[in-house]
């Protein structure tokens, strides 16, 4: 017999959110990593925070909610916000009750300048890595770094001369050259350069996100963003693995041919680390000689080394960072930060055993 299409709504629900979410969802087991994460942080909340005045919404449902707009794609803040007024799910997640209003999304834009003061999304990586370590999910002597361009939220209409160019002979080229970074920048996003990966592509206004990854485990030990210039990759990977926490023996770190070049490898070496970077064939001598290739693990690395594309993958095709959002390098590079944090924990959850 054909049921009614009547609609009654129920006056009371007697489930709460937390049965509505079943036990074995993904969300339950980042959601509990993302709070022991959370729970590092506190310290550093209370110092970014007053003593005095009306209590703010928590850092951490901010936090949760950013998780959220990160692993489901979400587009904006607003629609965020919508979705999260849906989703009993997304309520239970970020710590609403189902009858608690949800903010406005101008809530993230007020606090996005105390989060970005505080480096929280550093050191929300950092706590995430903290429990990887003790888990011992994450390895300290096997690393992949790379590059990859991030597009600027501007036009390229934007990159016009600027109107105090610095004198001749004062540039930022060899001997003072002046660069056609030098006379030119975006109206939009000043910090944002013309660049390109590679012949064949066209420039666009770009930053370089840098990962570096632990090889074993294929989780981001350390992330960053930099102006998009020839050297940028080599430089931030440098700065990247001077970052590491103190080690004991050498690490291996592989890399493409792109940071095939002496100087790199010199201050690779100077770090303790063995620089199996794979060698370039082109026109000029490869810095990588026979005491590095003749070695096993080498050939290992460059087997190992291309899965650092799916953590880009991932950053740029769910997490939002083909095109960022804001303008800036400081604020684009707080979001790729945090969306480095949101792939551990996504890693994390599948490589960390639950209990039965």
């Amino acid at each position: 017999m054909r049921g009614d299409d009547q609609h009654q709504p129920e006056l009371f629900s007697y489930r709460s959110l937390e049965d509505r979410v079943r036990a074995d969802h993904p969300l339950r087991r980042i959601r509990r990593l993302a709070d022991g994460a959370l729970a590092r942080l506190g310290a550093r909340f209370d110092a970014i925070y007053g003593d005095i005045g009306r209590p703010s919404i928590a850092p951490e449902k901010l936090l949760r909610a950013l998780l959220l707009q990160v692993l489901y794609s979400v587009r904006s803040e607003r629609a965020l916000m919508d979705q999260i007024d849906l989703h009993l799910g997304f309520r239970w997640f970020v710590g609403l009750s189902a009858d608690e209003p949800v903010w406005e999304a101008s809530t993230f834009s007020k606090n996005r300048e105390r989060l970005l003061g505080g480096d929280i999304a550093q050191e929300f990586l950092q706590a995430v890595l903290a429990e990887a370590r003790r888990k011992q999910c994450l390895s300290d002597e096997q690393f992949v770094v790379d590059g990859t361009l991030i597009e600027a939220w501007a036009s390229k209409k934007s990159y016009q001369p600027k109107d105090d160019p610095p004198a001749p002979g004062q540039g930022s080229g060899r001997e003072g050259q002046l660069l056609k970074r030098d006379v030119f920048e975006s109206r939009t996003d000043p910090e944002a350069r013309l660049y390109r990966k590679s012949g064949s592509a066209a420039s666009v206004l770009s930053y370089l996100g840098h990962v570096l990854s632990d090889r074993r485990c294929g989780l981001i030990a350390a992330a960053s963003v930099g102006e998009a210039t020839a050297h940028g990759e080599r430089d931030a990977a440098v700065a990247l693995i001077e970052q590491l926490p103190v080690r004991r023996a050498r690490i291996r770190v592989a890399a493409d041919k792109a940071y095939d070049e002496t100087e790199f490898v010199k201050q690779l070496r100077n770090l303790s680390a063995v620089p199996h970077v794979t060698q370039y064939t082109g026109q000029r001598r490869s810095a990588i000689d026979r005491r590095t290739t003749r070695h096993a693990s080498y050939a290992h690395s460059q087997q190992q080394r291309r899965h650092v594309e799916k953590i880009f993958g991932w950053l740029k095709q769910v997490a939002g960072q083909r095109r960022t959002r804001f303008r800036g390098r400081e604020r684009v590079g707080w979001m790729f930060q945090f969306a480095a944090a949101a792939y551990n924990l996504v890693r994390l959850k599948n490589l960390i055993p639950q209990p039965a």
